[in-house]
């Protein structure tokens, strides 16, 4: 699965609304092209600002409640999550400069 935590209706609540740090949750599917190319990105976030932003992979065929609670209507998309509110939201394919960009500035 990656460096990301992989998240279902069982533990969304403990590892992304409860969550002590920045969530970057990214909501994708496996037979989605675009999700396929930001899936090493997300890898290299977690790794990098790991301690500073928890990565979180979605699946929104598995989870297609959480996709609607927030309002998931094209992929990726990925959310961020701070003290269990979402504060910023990005959709398609960005480049790391972007995703990297919107989660300092919720540092």
């Amino acid at each position: 699965m990656s460096n990301a935590v992989k998240i279902t209706a069982d533990n969304f609540e403990a590892e992304v609304l409860k969550s002590t740090t920045l969530v970057l949750a990214d909501f994708w599917a496996e037979w989605c092209g675009p999700c396929k190319m930001v899936l090493p990105i997300m890898d290299q976030i977690a790794v990098e600002m790991a301690g500073q932003v928890k990565v979180c992979k979605i699946n929104v065929d598995d989870n297609q409640e959480l996709a609607a609670d927030f309002n998931v209507m094209s992929i990726p998309t990925m959310i961020i999550f701070k003290g269990g509110k979402p504060v910023d939201q990005m959709v398609g394919a960005l480049p790391k400069i972007k995703i990297v960009e919107k989660l300092k500035a919720q540092l």
